[in-house]
């Protein structure tokens, strides 16, 4: 049986793609590189690296022009003060008339070559107002400064043993409306025997801050209905467990939604262990607040 294009279309997705878990989120890698996606061109600016971004550029810019110095070639004549057969001459006459410089030494003289520069002149002026859209959505792209504590720590709060850790928000400004979610992640095999990869929400003491500019401790209670209860190192590693957090929120400067995530692997969670207080009272009316302490975490007892 002859497979469909949607089963071959599927067939190739599954070969580039690889899960894993790492400590800044748990990740789907193309396993080949970032080049292969040629059949999403804008997807793949977008995200390209800039150095890669840069290099693209100089290669479409210079396979473009050469492209057009072979037109000119065929008619070298056509091309004042040019030498005849010269790649070099049509080449550089090909970069002013894309860039419409046109200095004067070099300027076309033949019906054919004049057709050839007006081709030109419009690629030229359609590349530039691709360039200009795109490296303006790259600069302007909403990117989150969100800094989480190293470890998430299991401790005793309020007579309930709860889950904590911390986000912190780098830039001088306010995040709005921020809103966190946690979710406890698990491979689970149904009743059928097959492995399957669960989410569970857990609930939090504050899942939202109205406006968030410096630290947060994010809590969640580990009571009888919790997904994470019972939970330990042990088998968290026997399930391949990890917590997912995505925050997101307004950015206060430029008024545009941010989002981030983060992972805690089991190697990230410390049990019986409490993050360090952070928060100082100075004069009785004032508080410090001691960035240092940030990632700091102490031994319960």
């Amino acid at each position: 049986m002859t497979p469909g294009l949607d089963d071959m279309k599927f067939q190739r997705w599954r070969r580039l793609v690889k899960f894993s878990i790492n400590e800044g989120g748990a990740d789907v890698h193309w396993t080949t590189r970032w080049f292969a996606h040629w059949r999403d061109p804008y997807h793949l600016l977008l995200m390209v690296p800039w150095p890669g971004f840069a290099l693209l550029l100089a290669v479409a810019y210079v396979v473009l022009n050469s492209l057009f110095a072979l037109a000119y070639l065929a008619d070298m004549a056509g091309i004042g003060n040019a030498r005849p057969g010269s790649f070099a001459d049509a080449f550089f006459f090909s970069v002013q008339t894309f860039s419409t410089v046109g200095y004067g030494n070099l300027y076309p003289l033949s019906l054919y070559v004049n057709l050839v520069t007006t081709l030109e002149s419009l690629v030229g002026l359609v590349c530039v107002a691709l360039l200009t859209g795109l490296t303006f959505t790259r600069f302007t792209r909403p990117r989150a400064r969100i800094i989480f504590s190293k470890w998430a720590v299991v401790t005793a709060y309020e007579g309930m043993p709860t889950l904590m850790f911390r986000a912190a928000n780098q830039r001088f400004n306010k995040i709005l409306e921020a809103q966190i979610r946690v979710y406890y992640t698990r491979e689970e095999v149904s009743i059928e025997g097959k492995l399957m990869r669960r989410f569970y929400e857990l609930s939090l003491v504050r899942n939202s801050h109205p406006n968030f500019s410096l630290s947060w401790s994010v809590m969640h209670p580990i009571h009888p209905t919790s997904p994470f209860y019972e939970v330990t190192p042990a088998t968290m590693a026997q399930e391949n467990g990890f917590l997912h957090i995505s925050l997101s929120g307004l950015d206060e400067t430029v008024y545009q939604n941010i989002y981030t995530r983060h992972t805690y692997t089991v190697d990230r969670i410390l049990w019986n262990h409490r993050l360090e207080d952070m928060v100082t009272p100075v004069d009785g009316n004032s508080l410090v607040i001691d960035t240092a302490k940030f990632h700091a975490v102490v031994p319960e007892g």
